[in-house]
């Protein structure tokens, strides 16, 4: 079925049964109410790739989200699902492109076929092959998160560096004076992954105006991982009373770890972070922490990019969230002493 069947059934030219479903043109109304009758009844469908060919757009938006290890986190997955809900509100279909740099091959047939009419790249580096890329041969596109020179972008991004200011703040108002940073993988931060290094920024730029001793680590996007990390922070300094993380995905495993320490959270150890709050509530305590706001950067990103697509010659936007951190029960008053088992406990 055709728009030429329906153009002879309706009396109608093929041109006019264009301009009625695409409303490009106006139609009589008694023409159109004709057209739509026989449209109805053969149940007809128009043809995704004939309107792209048409108008030159695809209705699509490609979303280049290469996953930082050899998995989604939760967090990454709620990325995905924001923006592939905020697109269907906007009634654009989302392809998932999971590659990195401007060598990949998925990368290059979704600009050079043009699959889609512009871009959302997520897992943003300091220094993005991908941006530079995108910029240079004038591809509409947006970012979550920001490169080092991010003047003059389009992207929606969270400040790393103020929000985990606001977690070690919030310790050190607490009494606390010797925290761990968890951060993600070494890999990521060697590579310029931005939010591990803005993160780090953060933390060692408040702990120095707090006068407090600290000590740094990576740590895998994995449970088992956040626990050797945790036994590793106590080996070093047991001590440490507190953390902070960047590291939702290792969360479970430093809970564990404290656990098999023999720390109760808040009483001998407060943990906080920059973690999306429905993470953040699966932990018993609930981690007090800077929620990431994944919904919102998801709508924020899809609503530049189409603002971008229908007005090309509009001047950059962006969005810099910073969150609040939520108070739950996951940090406490620093104790006087630490408790004298630090060493795991055996099952």
């Amino acid at each position: 079925m055709n728009i030429g069947e329906i153009a002879r059934r309706a009396g109608v030219s093929r041109s006019t049964v264009s301009y009625a479903l695409s409303g490009k043109r106006p139609v009589s109304e008694d023409t159109r109410r004709r057209i739509q009758q026989v449209v109805d009844e053969l149940g007809y469908q128009p043809s995704a790739s004939a309107r792209a060919l048409a108008n030159g757009r695809t209705s699509t938006l490609g979303l280049v989200f290469p996953p930082a290890g050899n998995h989604y986190t939760g967090m990454q997955l709620d990325f995905i699902g924001s923006v592939v809900e905020a697109a269907a509100a906007c009634d654009y279909d989302v392809l998932l492109s999971p590659s990195g740099v401007d060598s990949d091959r998925s990368f290059q047939r979704l600009l050079g076929e043009r699959r889609v009419d512009g871009a959302i790249l997520m897992e943003i580096r300091l220094e993005d092959d991908r941006v530079d890329h995108l910029a240079a041969v004038d591809f509409p596109f947006v970012a979550i998160g920001r490169t080092a020179r991010p003047e003059g972008g389009w992207w929606a991004g969270l400040d790393h560096t103020a929000l985990v200011e606001a977690c070690v703040h919030h310790l050190a108002d607490l009494g606390h004076r010797r925290v761990a940073f968890v951060n993600r993988p070494e890999h990521l931060l060697r590579s310029g992954y931005e939010s591990a290094h803005r993160g780090l920024d953060g933390f060692t730029k408040a702990a120095a105006e707090r006068g407090l001793t600290v000590r740094t680590y990576c740590c895998g996007d994995d449970p088992a991982s956040g626990q050797t990390c945790l036994e590793q922070i106590l080996h070093d300094d047991p001590a440490t009373t507190a953390l902070v993380t960047l590291n939702e995905a290792a969360l479970g495993g430093l809970y564990r770890g404290l656990v098999e320490a023999g720390r109760h959270v808040p009483r001998d150890f407060s943990v906080t972070g920059v973690v999306a709050s429905r993470w953040a509530q699966t932990v018993t305590p609930q981690l007090t922490a800077a929620d990431v706001p994944a919904a919102e950067l998801g709508r924020l990103a899809v609503d530049l990019l189409v603002e971008r697509l229908d007005n090309p010659g509009a001047p950059p936007r962006h969005h810099l969230l910073v969150p609040p951190v939520s108070l739950r029960a996951s940090t406490g008053p620093a104790g006087a002493t630490p408790p004298a088992d630090t060493g795991p406990r055996t099952p």
